[in-house]
């Protein structure tokens, strides 16, 4: 009897070390990506690995300042979001932890990730000078400095200073050019827009065509996005625009980055990091090229046919991690010029 009881118990003990175990085989994700532009990546990392992806889907920030909010007791082991600005931020709050990968290591350029590894970046955006067909001869445009020059006065649409994109933006000109003289160009540069800054790129991209500024400054995949849209108006707007890559005889365009970070709180960390490795994949960072119109983060990967079309050019070698360093001294920079 003592026996059976000793034999039932043991077997009741590998179930439950079973089903622990089986539990135990998921990752908790935030993203800040909508559930249409990552889930399908996630099904193929579940279908490869059996770990169960459970996603939460928000705004950027409302995801770090629930993140902040939850602490220790937060589900999430993974967070995804856009701008290496929010990425630093993650990090300064402490809701990120450092972690080590050969993988990640060797398929990340250094200035598309953290230094000491508390987050990677997964995909990369640019953020050139678009202009009107016809209105706007290229041989015109040179620099992101020469929008400041007074002849477009009046002709120049873009966000908020309120947009952590066009924060990191500044930040990069900080970087290369100083505080001072960055700050004496963004005083000029608003003096040429055309409008008020309100709405978000693709809002600057429809005022350019529309009549209402002969530049807009804008990320490429929101143009990319219009360009396939079904609704004949995105897709005229976009089609009247074309793309200009500023800077290309000293440090390069402006890009940034989507990516993600394991948290601190993390209960499943190493299907974290199994999940953030996939995301660098050649399939992952093909479908992002494909489906999201960004550009990979590593080299060798076949871009899609619309940023093929928009032709290769020299990107900034900023540090990202500098983008979100100097993300405060930019956005009182942009105060201080009158950029609302």
């Amino acid at each position: 009897m003592r026996s059976r009881f000793l034999l039932l118990a043991g077997l009741m003990a590998l179930g439950l070390f079973a089903a622990a175990a089986q539990a135990a085989e998921e990752v908790n994700l935030y993203s800040a990506r909508k559930e249409e532009l990552i889930k399908p990546l996630l099904e193929r990392f579940t279908a490869q690995t059996g770990i169960e992806v459970n996603l939460v889907t928000g705004k950027a920030d409302t995801l770090l300042q629930r993140l902040q909010s939850e602490g220790r007791n937060t589900p999430a082991d993974l967070l995804l979001t856009t701008d290496a600005g929010r990425l630093h931020r993650a990090k300064e709050a402490g809701v990120l932890q450092a972690v080590q990968s050969a993988v990640l290591d060797q398929t990340i350029p250094a200035s598309y990730r953290d230094p000491e590894g508390h987050w990677y970046g997964l995909s990369v955006r640019a953020r050139p000078i678009m202009y009107v067909k016809g209105k706007v001869d290229p041989a015109e445009l040179s620099t992101y400095e020469a929008l400041a020059d007074p002849k477009w006065k009046g002709r120049i649409c873009i966000r908020s200073s309120e947009n952590i994109y066009n924060q990191s933006l500044v930040a990069s000109m900080i970087a290369s050019n100083g505080v001072e003289a960055t700050e004496a160009w963004a005083r000029k540069l608003v003096a040429n827009f055309a409008q008020p800054p309100r709405g978000g790129d693709r809002d600057q991209i429809s005022a350019a065509a529309a009549g209402r500024c002969d530049i807009a400054i804008a990320n490429t995949y929101y143009l990319a996005m219009m360009l396939d849209d079904a609704d004949d108006r995105q897709r005229g707007a976009a089609e009247r625009m074309g793309v200009f890559w500023p800077n290309q005889n000293d440090r390069g365009a402006h890009v940034n980055v989507s990516g993600a970070g394991v948290t601190a709180a993390s209960r499943n960390k190493a299907n974290a990091i199994k999940l953030l490795e996939f995301l660098t994949s050649d399939a992952a960072q093909q479908w992002y090229a494909e489906t999201n119109h960004e550009y990979p983060v590593r080299d060798g990967i076949a871009w899609s046919e619309t940023l093929e079309d928009w032709g290769q050019f020299m990107a900034d070698a900023v540090n990202m991690g500098r983008l979100g360093e100097l993300n405060a001294q930019a956005l009182m920079l942009m105060d201080r010029a009158g950029w609302k």
